[in-house]
């Protein structure tokens, strides 16, 4: 298995990572326990050292399920989960909650879930309008220094964003669902790529056919795009890229 250093961090991990959330019926059936701790440790042997999870995975459960699975190989596997979504303790949401007190709380519970005492990659699972970047890049910086983080993350951030991110706290990684143009922007500020569910989106599609771009169940042009968070992607980058993993 190949591996890649994101961005300019030293976080190694393997150039396919393995991403949970399907275990907790997103797509389809979800596993059950016994399966998904058989399939999570099947990872492990064939190479793979990066695991990405969420509180929304579940929610909460997918967490717990990583933390067990990987317990016995702690040391080898680099474990990403996320904050930002408002989510109450009966499992309903409530929108986007990135405010500081609340990212403080959601990591405390995921260090309790996942039977970790650092966070290795945390995330910002959707950037939140209402709260400044700078507040919530701030928040991580805090929980780095505390050592229940080791690396911050954005997910669906636009280039701007993480720019205002960056003047804060260096972001190690960004995560996109298609690869377009937040390759290019991830490359010029020295940020690891991470493109989750490639084979069901652009990656599979020739040159020709970027310039319509999947996002979720809705189909947008490429044109119909701007610098925005959660719509930054437009089609002409290279997929030639030392610091991209795919989930």
């Amino acid at each position: 298995m190949q591996t890649r250093a994101l961005g300019t961090s030293n976080l190694v991990v393997s150039a396919l990572g393995y991403g949970c959330m399907g275990l907790e019926a997103v797509y389809g059936p979800g596993a059950g326990r016994r399966e998904g701790i058989t399939i999570i440790r099947a990872a492990v042997e064939r190479g793979v050292t990066l695991f990405d999870t969420a509180e929304a995975y579940g929610p909460f459960m997918n967490e717990a399920l990583v933390g067990e699975a990987l317990a016995p190989v702690r040391e080898q596997v680099v474990i990403a989960t996320k904050f930002g979504f408002g989510t109450n303790p009966d499992g309903t949401r409530y929108g986007l909650d990135s405010r500081p007190e609340h990212i403080r709380q959601v990591t405390e519970a995921s260090l309790r879930r996942l039977k970790v005492d650092t966070i290795d990659l945390l995330y910002q699972h959707r950037v939140d309008r209402n709260v400044p970047i700078e507040d919530v890049a701030g928040t991580v910086q805090e929980l780095i220094t505390q050592g229940k983080v080791r690396y911050f993350g954005l997910s669906e951030a636009s280039a701007q964003t993480i720019r205002r991110a960056h003047a804060v706290y260096r972001a190690a990684a960004a995560m996109a669902i298609l690869y377009p143009c937040a390759r290019c922007q991830c490359d010029r500020m020295a940020r690891g790529l991470l493109l989750f569910a490639p084979l069901a989106g652009e990656l599979r599609l020739p040159d020709h056919a970027q310039s319509t771009l999947l996002l979720g169940r809705r189909r947008h042009r490429s044109s119909d795009c701007v610098d925005d968070d959660y719509c930054s992607r437009r089609s002409n980058c290279s997929r030639q890229s030392h610091n991209c993993v795919a989930l």
